[in-house]
């Protein structure tokens, strides 16, 4: 299995701390938010892994890793970030995308492994309660995410106007099946690219966007469940809370981290 890990932004909302490295670099409880996702994608048997850099690519600091530039990082966001590393996307072979600011336990990508759809997606049922801890108002940030009777996405990404229309939370971790790794490719050339999508252009198209343009060309996207055991660092608000909770013995109720 290949996976691919986007780690190209400029992380402007974690400044200070991104003003010399990339936002995967940013230490978490004294350990890189990408060592720690790198722990885990090798415990659980993910052995080949590439990096799609940008913003302070020559920071990335890892061993045994191939990076691949985007060097349009700042005028593109994530569709096109990960389409720069399309020749590590061999036919047949699962593939393994993940955001580069966040972090997760062995037992979220085991739930994403063991899922044999086109499409397997890591959704968080108790997303509201770590939104919760985030934020004063959950349903301001969070999007959609709405579900058929056999638990296959059929819609997110969205504004929500109720958390009714929220069946759990789009983690930034998802796997393309082997048998559709040259069809997620050709859907990837095959986009308008005079259209918009979510009122992006392609340059720069949301990854939900681009998975929910897969689901309505017929696609099936699962959802793998889990209850927490992740987290996502996109502020430096968001880093202080998570130290916050650290030292009061409370973060272990959402991840076990290894300190």
């Amino acid at each position: 299995m290949r996976a691919i890990i986007l780690a190209a932004g400029q992380g402007t909302r974690l400044r200070p701390y991104t003003n010399d490295r990339p936002k995967c670099m940013v230490e978490l409880l004294g350990k890189p938010l990408l060592h720690r996702q790198l722990e885990v994608l090798r415990a659980g048997g993910v052995d080949k892994v590439a990096l799609v850099g940008g913003y302070c690519a020559s920071g990335l600091q890892a061993d045994d890793i191939e990076v691949v530039l985007n060097p349009r990082y700042a005028q593109t966001n994530m569709v096109s970030t990960l389409f720069c590393a399309e020749a590590l996307m061999p036919e047949g072979e699962d593939l393994l995308i993940a955001y580069g600011d966040i972090v997760y336990e062995p037992r979220v990508l085991e739930a994403v492994l063991r899922s044999d759809a086109q499409l397997s997606v890591a959704v968080d049922r108790q997303w509201r309660r770590f939104w919760e801890i985030r934020m004063e108002n959950p349903l301001a940030d969070a999007e959609t995410l709405k579900l058929d009777a056999h638990a296959c996405i059929v819609e997110l990404g969205k504004k929500p106007n109720d958390y009714s229309e929220i069946q759990g939370q789009y983690m930034g971790l998802f796997k393309v099946r082997g048998d559709q790794v040259a069809a997620f490719r050709a859907a990837w050339h095959a986009l308008d690219r005079s259209a918009l999508y979510d009122g992006k252009d392609v340059d720069n198209m949301y990854m939900t966007s681009f998975i929910q343009h897969l689901i309505d060309g017929g696609w099936e996207a699962k959802a793998a469940f889990t209850d927490n055991g992740w987290l996502e660092v996109d502020t430096v608000e968001d880093l202080d809370q998570y130290h916050q909770m650290h030292e009061a013995g409370q973060l272990a109720s959402f991840i076990q981290l290894a300190v």
